[in-house]
């Protein structure tokens, strides 16, 4: 019974281990990502800010702002697929995948 005490204690070592290096694991893709909606939230604050503050540059910040929500993600999409392409990873919208739907 000890043997399988043991066993059982080095099964729960190595699941701790391996959950450790799931979490801890972090891509170019998610930080990108990342950076990409702290810019965005930044973009909202100051037009909202400059918009209660009747600042005169609120108009163009919010004309900044309406087109950076367009572009932004579109920018980091293509980031993503051309990451993708450049390391040989499968990526999201990619054309030549193997499992698309249909198929």
């Amino acid at each position: 019974m000890k043997d399988t005490g043991r066993q059982t204690a080095k099964s729960d070592k190595s699941d701790k281990s391996n959950s450790k290096n799931k979490q801890s694991k972090i891509t170019s893709r998610q930080i990108v990502a990342m950076a990409g909606v702290i810019l965005l939230v930044l973009l909202y604050v100051v037009t909202l800010i400059l918009a209660v503050t009747d600042n005169s540059a609120s108009g163009k910040f919010f004309a900044l702002s309406l087109g950076c929500t367009l572009v932004i993600p579109i920018i980091l999409f293509l980031y993503s697929w051309m990451y993708g392409r450049i390391t040989g990873n499968k990526a999201i919208g990619d054309p030549d995948q193997e499992d698309a739907p249909g198929e």
